[in-house]
Parts: C-alpha cells; sequence; structure tokens
C-alpha cells in the first residue's frame, strides 16, 4: 500500500491546513506532506479568505482522495475508530458534528478580520463589534463543551472539534484577544500539545510571506 499524502500550504496562514494536518497526526496515521506554494490558485484562494476550502489541505490514502477538512474527518473517523476522533456516545457525537459544521461555514467576519499569522503578535488589536459577536460564540461553545465534558479538550478527550478550533486558538494569540481562566486554559492545552509546537515550529521557518495579508491585513 503506497503511504498516505496530504497536501496543504503555508503552515503560517493557512488555518483549513492546520485543521487537516492535526485530524491525521490525532488519528495517527502515517503521511507524508505535500505542500503547495502561495502561488497555487487553490492554496491562494483559501489562505486569501475567498474560499474555506477548495483542494487544500486534500488527503489521499489507500485509494481514496479527500480534500474537505469536515470529509476529511468523518474519514479518519471511519478508517480509524478507536482512535476516538467523535465521541462515542451518540448525542456528543451529534454535538461535535453540529460545533465542527459551524466553525466550517460560519464565523467569516472572525476569519476576514483576524486572519490566521502564526509569526504575527499584534497587541491591543481593536476587534470589530461583528467579530466580537463571533468571538462571543465561540465562547459559548467552548464554555458549553468544557461544563458538559469536563474537559479538558471540548468533548474530554482531544477529537475532531478541537482540531476544527484549533486555528481559532492560534487568532486569540496572535491578536491577544483576553480569554476567561477555564477558556484561557483550554487555549494553553490546545498550544502546547506536541503536534502544535512542531506546525509553529514549521511556519516559523517559513521564508515566504504573502502580500496580499500584509497589505489587506
Amino acid at each position: 500500500m503506497a503511504k498516505a499524502t496530504l497536501t496543504i500550504s503555508s503552515k503560517n496562514y493557512s488555518s483549513w491546513s492546520l485543521r487537516g494536518w492535526l485530524l491525521a497526526k490525532f488519528a495517527g496515521l502515517d503521511f507524508d506532506e505535500v505542500v503547495v506554494g502561495p502561488d497555487d490558485a487553490s492554496a491562494r484562494a483559501e489562505i486569501l479568505l475567498l474560499s474555506s476550502s477548495i483542494l487544500v489541505p486534500c488527503l489521499r490514502h489507500d485509494g481514496a482522495t479527500i480534500w474537505d477538512t469536515l470529509a476529511i474527518a468523518e474519514y479518519l473517523n471511519e478508517t480509524f475508530p478507536d482512535v476516538g476522533l467523535l465521541p462515542a456516545d451518540r448525542i456528543q457525537r451529534a454535538h461535535c458534528r453540529s460545533i465542527c459544521g459551524e466553525i466550517h461555514s460560519g464565523f467569516t467576519t472572525l476569519r476576514a478580520s483576524l486572519p490566521v499569522n502564526l509569526k504575527g503578535h499584534f497587541p491591543g488589536f481593536k476587534v470589530w463589534t461583528r467579530a466580537q459577536a463571533d468571538i462571543d460564540r465561540i465562547w459559548a461553545i467552548w464554555r458549553d463543551c468544557l461544563d458538559k465534558s469536563g474537559g479538558p479538550f471540548l468533548f474530554g478527550q482531544r477529537g475532531m472539534a478541537d482540531a476544527m478550533y484549533a486555528p481559532v486558538v492560534t487568532r486569540f494569540v496572535t491578536y491577544e484577544v483576553k480569554l476567561e481562566p477555564q477558556l484561557e486554559a483550554y487555549a494553553d492545552l490546545i498550544m502546547a500539545m506536541p503536534e502544535m509546537r512542531e506546525w509553529i515550529a514549521a511556519a516559523n521557518a517559513e521564508p515566504e510571506e504573502i502580500e496580499e495579508l500584509e497589505v489587506e491585513y
């Protein structure tokens, strides 16, 4: 069997690449990275917030090609059921899918006004009112999940939801969004994961910049 591959784009800017990569790591999948540059049309559209997902990330495994992040999560959950990417309980699983769907298709103002930039640091950043509404909703989601599961991750053990919300955590760090203690502890937990540390180290080593992001944001 050929080794799995995961096509991703910039580790500094691409929130969807981070999600797909974390999901594959959480599943324990042995894969090679295929990195496309910012001049690739699909990668550029995603990084510049023109699309939430086109063909990046794209997982190829055992004859399957999957290029939507939610589809990647569901595929990995089916392929590696013992890992527990989704909760075992039916009601919790439905809850997990709902909040993952919400981050997949929503929070557009947050994404536009606080784009992922792992090398950036913007203390005192002014958050727009509409973006704050997105942030408030994310806080409510996290509180609800942590209260119901008891933590430390959104559904107790780390899984699909944590991978989907990990780029939001990086946004809060980049723009110094202040969090209440319960949510700060969760954010610190996400940032301390070995997988996140590996990704961030690689992001910091990226030489290229995306000119449009520097100009627009």
